[in-house]
């Protein structure tokens, strides 16, 4: 993805998108169009920078330290550039005990990558998050919105295959 320009702004097209967003929520509870404003920028530059959360914190009339409490909470926004596939993989106890330590042992060999770190060509990045809530079918792993379940080391060959090209 590209890296945000030093002059933070919106396309013409999202920005008439978060007025529209914006425009959902009645007077002095603009602050309710963050997560969605959140998204626009993502969906534009791929990552969330802090000039980005600067920008939506100036036009949602908020100070920036709200934006980046929101920004850093949760895990579907980057705040580092990222890869192409942004591989997501649960950690927790039930992918665990479900061979999961093995099949991420597997993902990030195969990557050459560990969690936070994206490959060379810039194709994928890999995310440990808590809990992608498919306990019954770990090992789970998602990119973006899709989820690959019942993870084998063979599986996660097809997919990193199907995802390269």
């Amino acid at each position: 993805m590209t890296d945000t320009p030093n002059t933070v702004a919106f396309s013409s097209e999202r920005l008439e998108k978060a007025q529209e967003i914006i425009a959902r929520y009645p007077e002095g509870r603009q602050k309710s169009a963050l997560l969605p404003l959140l998204h626009l920028v993502q969906e534009q530059w791929g990552w969330v920078s802090s000039e980005a959360m600067d920008y939506v914190a100036e036009m949602l009339d908020i100070k920036p330290v709200e934006v980046y409490e929101v920004a850093s909470f949760y895990t579907m926004y980057h705040l580092e550039p990222v890869g192409k596939h942004v591989i997501e993989y649960c950690r927790t106890g039930p992918c665990c005990l479900m061979g999961g330590e093995e099949v991420y042992a597997h993902l990030r060999q195969k990557l050459g990558i560990n969690p936070g770190e994206t490959t060379a060509d810039g194709k994928f990045t890999i995310k440990e998050v808590e809990c992608l809530a498919a306990c019954g079918w770990g090992p789970v792993f998602q990119v973006r919105e899709k989820y690959y379940m019942n993870l084998t080391n063979e599986k996660v060959d097809e997919i990193i295959d199907e995802l390269s090209k």
